[in-house]
């Protein structure tokens, strides 16, 4: 099915929608402020090492120096520096590294060093470094010397010779795929580990990553021998840099950019690494937003809301749990079909789709459970089941689906890839933190009069006062006046009322004079 791929870009924020039949399907984002800086790797210079801590502190050009422990040195690094401009990694590679999911910032565990890190390193050398943890308040970076360069499928070990596979993919299938790799990456070095998404690979996907990761690191190799110490040698693909690796396919009809800038850049990037692609990239210089033409920031803001209408006049409920996702369908005004069971299936059917594109756009992962609405008929019950499948294979994410359960509940799973959207997009509300729901006025009323009549036994003012918000103190001056008055006897002492509107319905103070 064809798709085209909109990006739109801003000094702040950079925003995708892959589009299907005018439709869009999914939507990523990026943030200039929250890139971190994990999975860079830097021309670092040692500028303190500490023996009594086995560490050393490494310039690499940021406000604070980074951190550098003997644990995440590789093996006889030392014989591999010889003079100040050498980088680790460009000489022999080290050996005893274990398996793992692949990612950019993955550690790679290798042996216990031999000799001290003051017999390994030494200050003013030149040091290839990867960034394992962002600066957080005083502390500087955690940086590690054992390099890997993440791909789509695989991760890239230039400084070892093992094949791991993620051990997430199932035991059967991790010898053949590790031989694959094996036969592939035969010539060139190196070595490399299997990520999850790489279970269902073909072996021109293998070699295409493969290729693209060692020419990568080889222009990182080519930067460490021209660039200074402190420079940057490599930056974690950017939004629109992984959208060419990790989202374009043979359906893609085009790429369109709405900034020449990044339109420039990004072709550059695409003749040098990714030609195939190069060919799609298209400058969008119309006068309306890009996003205008598909809707698609409407599409975004229904996508944070719980309910999906549907076409039909059915529509979705969809909650978003800690442990898992439940969509509820309903019929709501669809009365079209001839009959009651023919509306439910219709019903159904629409549904389906809906909620496989919902769980693209709002890109809900984890254990989700759908609630089609009940049908008496097996074969409407399969033909449901066999669209929701046929729409979920369309999704770039591992699925996997059973059929219904004894209580007519379908239970699937979404492999979790990023946050969702309404995670990026959201926060826990300021006023129920995030229960979805707040005490009513007069609820918060009652333990307001509650609290007061518990201070005056333990205490003696001269007054209260209650500081409330305007819906629960306008309450007490009108419906609860009486029950106010009431207390005030009771308790002898005058009570007195300020409305605060910076306070949320069940925020409250009472304050003795």
């Amino acid at each position: 099915m064809s798709q085209d791929i909109l990006i739109n870009w801003s000094p702040q924020e950079t925003r995708v929608a892959v589009v299907e039949q005018g439709a869009v399907q999914e939507v990523h984002m990026e943030r200039t402020l929250e890139r971190g800086l994990v999975g860079n790797i830097y021309l670092g210079k040692v500028s303190r090492v500490l023996p009594g801590m086995q560490s050393a502190f490494i310039d690499i050009g940021l406000d604070r120096a980074a951190f550098l422990h003997v644990a995440d040195l590789m093996p006889n690094i030392a014989a591999r520096h010889a003079t100040p401009r050498t980088a680790a990694g460009v000489g022999k590679p080290g050996e005893g590294k274990g398996e793992g999911e692949g990612g950019s910032n993955i550690k790679v565990l290798a042996p216990d060093p031999v000799q001290p890190i003051e017999r390994q390193i030494f200050e003013g050398q030149a040091l290839m470094v990867q960034v394992l943890k962002d600066p957080l308040g005083t502390k500087g970076a955690r940086l590690t010397a054992q390099i890997s360069i993440a791909g789509r499928l695989l991760v890239f070990l230039p400084q070892d010779d093992h094949i791991g596979v993620s051990q997430k993919i199932p035991h059967a299938q991790r010898e053949s795929l590790r031989t694959r790799v094996g036969r592939l990456a035969a010539e060139g070095g190196g070595g490399f580990i299997l990520r999850t998404n790489a279970e269902d690979a073909t072996d021109e996907e293998l070699s295409d990553d493969i290729a693209y990761l060692r020419k990568t690191w080889q222009k990182i190799r080519d930067g460490a021998a021209r660039k200074p110490p402190a420079s940057v040698l490599h930056q974690d693909l950017s939004l629109m840099q992984r959208v060419l690796r990790d989202l374009v396919s043979a359906d893609t009809a085009s790429i369109q950019v709405d900034s020449r800038e990044q339109y420039d850049l990004l072709r550059e990037y695409a003749s040098e690494f990714m030609p195939d692609t190069e060919g799609k990239l298209e400058h969008y210089s119309g006068e309306r937003p890009i996003f205008d033409l598909f809707n698609i920031d409407e599409d975004i803001a229904r996508a944070l809301s719980r309910r999906v209408d549907l076409k039909s006049g059915g529509y979705l409920v969809i909650d978003q749990t800690e442990a898992l996702t439940t969509v509820d369908v309903n019929t709501g005004g669809y009365v079209g079909a001839r009959n009651f069971d023919d509306t439910v299936f219709r019903t159904n059917l629409e549904a389906a789709q809906a909620i496989a594109r919902q769980l693209r756009l709002r890109n809900l992962g984890g254990i989700i459970i759908v609630d089609f609405i009940d049908m008496n008929r097996d074969e409407h019950r399969e033909a449901v089941l066999a669209e929701f499948r046929k729409q979920l294979g369309r999704d770039r994410v591992k699925t996997m689906i059973g059929g219904f359960s004894q209580l007519g509940l379908v239970e699937m799973t979404r492999k979790r890839t990023r946050e969702s959207l309404a995670h990026v997009l959201c926060e826990p509300c300021g006023a129920c933190t995030g229960k979805g729901i707040v005490k009513t006025a007069r609820s918060v009323c009652y333990d307001i009069l509650r609290e007061i009549l518990r201070e005056a036994r333990a205490f003696n003012p001269l007054e209260f006062r209650v500081i409330a918000s305007s819906a629960v103190i306008e309450l007490f001056l009108d419906e609860e006046s009486q029950h106010l008055a009431g207390l005030s006897d009771f308790i002898g002492k005058p009570i007195s009322l300020q409305a605060e509107g910076s306070m949320t319905q069940e925020q409250y103070d009472i304050v003795l004079l």
